[in-house]
């Protein structure tokens, strides 16, 4: 992990979060490979809008981050995989509810602006009421 970011009292636990998971592919490859471990091509399968050069740099800031490895085998042509360590795996269930919070999101806004103000606002009054 980079000391930058842990060392620093000035950073509360959200802005250490954000830091380590922010950008919009860190969290879609971390959940790819929360089920298992992949080579680089099946993580760009599977995420077909993320460019090469920005699937390189976000593994490589995840692995420099202790949350992904990468191990290279050495054969002809080379193999390299990607896996979880034990503290990306720990972001399973937060990962679960994101997801679940983004289709419902989705769900809302699928209707258009003023019918998810409705949705919304509903959905914080029933949140309350917990």
């Amino acid at each position: 992990m980079r000391d930058d970011i842990t060392d620093s009292p000035d950073y509360c636990s959200i802005e250490i979060a954000m830091e380590v998971l922010g950008g919009r592919w860190k969290l879609a490859i971390l959940k790819q490979l929360l089920s298992g471990t992949q080579r680089f091509g099946e993580l760009r399968r599977a995420l077909p809008r993320i460019t090469q050069r920005m699937l390189t740099r976000q593994l490589r800031e995840l692995e420099a981050d202790g949350l992904v490895t990468r191990t290279v085998y050495r054969e002809v042509p080379p193999k390299v995989e990607y896996s979880l360590t034990e503290v990306g795996r720990s972001l399973d269930d937060i990962a679960g509810l994101l997801d679940a919070w983004g289709r419902w999101y989705r769900g809302v806004h699928a209707a258009g602006p003023a019918a998810s103000q409705g949705r919304t606002t509903a959905a914080r009054e029933d949140r309350a009421a917990v």
